[in-house]
């Protein structure tokens, strides 16, 4: 079976490894062909190839004119080999998407649209984000009866959106995003001793709730709480919320990047809980990385969160407001034996996203979905 993905990841192609690229490792062994078409990079491309045989093509275009180039590119690929699926990956002004629906109609062949999340939803931000969502519900309505099935990668906050917006359940197919190497993310036999009270990783822009959170930890402070929090991540937001903090006589520390999932994990296991603070998210994949390695999480019920924390055992879901962030992370982190309970149940509740095991979930779903028998590797 030979597949069409139609991405915007270029991380790849500019020679980083990110986790598209272990997605794909695992990809290359359920497809005999897997060919990606992305926007033009930056910077110089340095990779075509991976794996053996899947096989990346990126734009020469602007991202004006990136529909055009998808089904240039598009076609002449599926001419050559012959795909038996399209996915793309769908966001922003969906033009992967309405190309995608183009070429499958004209070569016979089932296409399935990848919705992580939606901006705004289900709280927005901005005026922006609210412009987005409209976005996405137009497309929806337009692809809802075209579209072999819409991938979603949670079992709550999406499938009841695109319920509401009048898709059949039917068309609707839950493949988790989450892939979670478990030799690198997992707890220490030693136990580090902890160096943070929480943690954050992720972009530094506005729906991540960072403004919020370090709302949080100052009313946290004036209860006599002086948590120490680590911020790992880039963004347009990042110096702002930094300044807030020092003006907040918060003890907060700032890191841009970490050199690889290794010190990643061992960040996550010097610190008592991960925090999610987003009005909307697909995964998260940091809390999910940070529970594997045995940390509790505080969370509001964005993504997979909803599932993972509804029950209190692994740690609590918190409202997008900044007192119930605080009676969360107070509930967790004030609370020690209940914590190190917390961390075990966390670690156990994310066992479903074993590496292995959620991409043969995510390639025999596609498979099936082209008609094609599930592979047992």
């Amino acid at each position: 079976m030979n597949l069409l993905m139609i991405s915007g990841d270029r991380q790849i192609v500019v020679g980083e490894r990110g986790p598209f690229y272990s997605m794909q490792a695992e990809f290359s062994r359920y497809f005999e062909r897997i060919d990606v078409l992305v926007p033009k990079p930056a910077g110089p491309v340095r990779v075509t190839q991976i794996h053996g045989n899947v096989n990346f093509h990126p734009a020469h275009v602007p991202a004006s004119r990136q529909k055009g180039f998808v089904l240039r590119k598009g076609r002449e690929l599926m001419q050559a080999h012959g795909h038996d699926l399209i996915v793309s990956h769908d966001y922003g002004r969906f033009a992967g998407g309405r190309a995608a629906y183009r070429l499958a109609k004209r070569a016979g062949v089932p296409w399935v649209s990848e919705l992580h999340h939606i901006p705004g939803e289900p709280v927005a931000e901005s005026w922006g984000e609210r412009f987005e969502r409209g976005l996405a519900r137009a497309y929806v309505a337009w692809a809802k009866n075209k579209v072999t099935a819409f991938r979603v990668v949670n079992h709550g906050p999406m499938p009841r959106l695109l319920r509401s917006w009048s898709v059949d359940p039917e068309r609707i197919v839950v493949l988790p995003s989450q892939y979670i190497d478990f030799s690198i993310f997992r707890p220490d036999g030693g136990r580090l001793e902890e160096t943070y009270d929480l943690i954050f990783v992720g972009r530094m822009v506005p729906n991540k709730g960072i403004d919020r959170l370090l709302d949080a930890l100052r009313v946290c402070k004036s209860h006599g709480h002086f948590y120490r929090a680590l911020f790992v991540g880039k963004g347009p937001e990042r110096d702002a919320w930094k300044a807030k903090a020092e003006r907040s006589g918060l003890a907060t520390r700032w890191i841009e990047w970490v050199d690889s999932p290794d010190d990643l994990a061992r960040l996550y296991r010097s610190s008592r809980v991960v925090v999610c603070a987003s009005t909307c998210e697909g995964g998260p994949r940091f809390t999910v990385e940070a529970m594997a390695c045995g940390v509790p999480c505080v969370s509001t019920p964005v993504g997979v969160m909803e599932e993972l924390l509804a029950d209190g055992g692994a740690g609590r879901l918190c409202g997008f407001d900044v007192p119930s962030l605080v009676l969360a992370l107070e509930k967790v982190l004030e609370d020690e034996p209940a914590r190190k309970t917390m961390g075990q149940a966390a670690l156990e509740s994310v066992q479903p996203f074993a590496y292995s095991r959620a991409l043969a979930v995510y390639a025999n779903g596609l498979r099936r979905l082209a008609g094609q028998p599930p592979l047992t590797l």
